[in-house]
Order: C-alpha cells, then structure tokens, then sequence
C-alpha cells in the first residue's frame, strides 16, 4: 500500500518564522519540566509529562527526517508524529500550565510553561497546517 505524501507549502522565510518560536516553545516547557521535577514529583509534575513525551517524541521525529533528508516531502505518518506531536503537546500543555496557575504550583515557572505551550503549539501547528497532501 502507498502511503499518502504531504508537502511543505511554506516559504523558507514563514518556515523560519514558525521554526524558532517553535523551538523555543518546546525547549521552555521541557526545561521548566525538568526543573520542576527535580524538585520533587507531584501532581502538577506528573500532569506535565505527557505534554512533555508529545513534544519529545515530536522533536525526535523532527530530527531523524532532518538525517533521512525529508524537509520538504514527508509521509503521512512522519508528518503526524512530527508536528503533529508537537502542535499536540503544546495545546495540551496550555491547560496544565493553566492548572498550575490555578493551583499555584511551580510559581513563576507556570507563566512560562505556558508561554512555552503556546509558542509550541501555534508554530509548530503553523508548520503542521502548512503541509498539503500531494494528489496523484
């Protein structure tokens, strides 16, 4: 069976664009979560961990496409386990930083977990929107 192909649509200058925010949403929210977790395990922690897998298992996706050389055209799956696990762990993290907020865990460290969710979310969502499926 052929799996269906999807192609980048986006100019290089809206890749960029949509790139560094991106990154630099994934690695706040990656970052607080380590810090939050050396601190000690609890419930706001443990609710931070699969937005956390999400964008891990995106970002690793995202580099091993980057090695086989794949930027422009990818397979249906390797485009949803891409950005589709990024754009997906950053709309759920928005609400867990929220309940941090809400809870008044992790101080500080919520405003930016969620600055982080967002910026994650809508670029890499932007990046993921910005594939079209190539018709045969």
């Amino acid at each position: 069976m052929d799996e269906q192909q999807y192609r980048m649509t986006l100019t290089d200058v809206q890749w960029w664009c949509c790139d560094i925010p991106g990154n630099i949403g994934w690695i706040i929210w990656i970052v607080c979560n380590v810090k939050t977790l050396i601190e000690g395990v609890d419930l706001y922690a443990i609710l931070m961990l699969l937005p956390t897998a999400l964008m891990l298992i995106g970002v690793v996706e995202l580099i091993s496409e980057r090695i086989a050389k794949l930027d422009r055209i990818l397979p249906r799956l390797r485009l949803y386990r891409g950005f589709g696990s990024l754009t997906l762990g950053g709309i759920l993290g928005v609400p867990v930083a929220i309940a941090g907020l809400v809870m008044k865990t992790g101080g500080s460290r919520s405003w930016w977990m969620l600055a982080g969710a967002v910026l994650c979310g809508l670029f890499a969502g932007l990046c993921f929107a910005g594939y079209k499926k190539i018709e045969k």
